[in-house]
């Protein structure tokens, strides 16, 4: 089944009465791209990562655009059955549908085998409103916290919500470069 274009998207959170605001923008690929569309857009902005382990489960890990995640240990709380690593380019777009660079909360409707296990960070949901790309990176949308986890449930997700272990200064400035 292909995958559902930002249109289709939208009026799949119409039929599930969830009002969105989304503010179009040239491409962005990373955080420090979106700066500008964070400014304007209040709330919680996102940052999306495609995991898999060694057993071939799959985790799409939403957090806030800031939090330095430790993958190291993620796999513990996950339960995963191996350390993690990134899903390849062929993987994301067969699973939610997006390609790198738009990975998005709101790619688990593309999910129709439901394969991806959905993972939120409990501090992005101390925001009322979350952004997410629709499926593209031209755009941002905001949507209400409580609506996000509705619609992930209407695609037959059941987010879990979690304390996403986060690296400790010392190895988020090694990992940059930084000593």
């Amino acid at each position: 089944m292909p995958a559902l274009t930002p249109a289709e998207l939208f009026a799949r959170l119409a039929e599930l009465g969830i009002e969105t605001r989304t503010v179009e923008h040239p491409p962005v690929f990373t955080v420090a791209e979106s700066q500008a569309v964070i400014e304007a857009l209040p709330g919680g902005h996102t940052k999306n990562l495609f995991l898999k382990d060694k057993k071939g489960n799959l985790f799409l890990v939403v957090v806030g655009q800031d939090v330095p995640v430790d993958l190291k240990s993620l796999h513990g709380p996950l339960g995963a059955a191996s350390r993690l690593s990134f899903g390849s380019a062929e993987l994301l777009e067969e699973v939610l549908g997006v390609k790198p660079g738009s990975v998005t909360a709101f790619g688990p409707v593309n999910d129709t085998g439901g394969r991806v296990g959905v993972i939120i960070d409990a501090g992005l949901m101390d925001h009322q409103t979350i952004n997410c790309h629709p499926l593209v990176n031209t755009a941002t949308t905001s949507i209400a916290r409580d609506d996000l986890v509705r619609f992930l449930r209407a695609t037959g997700h059941e987010p879990r919500i979690l304390a996403v272990p986060r690296r400790q200064e010392a190895d988020a400035d090694t990992a940059s470069g930084v000593a």
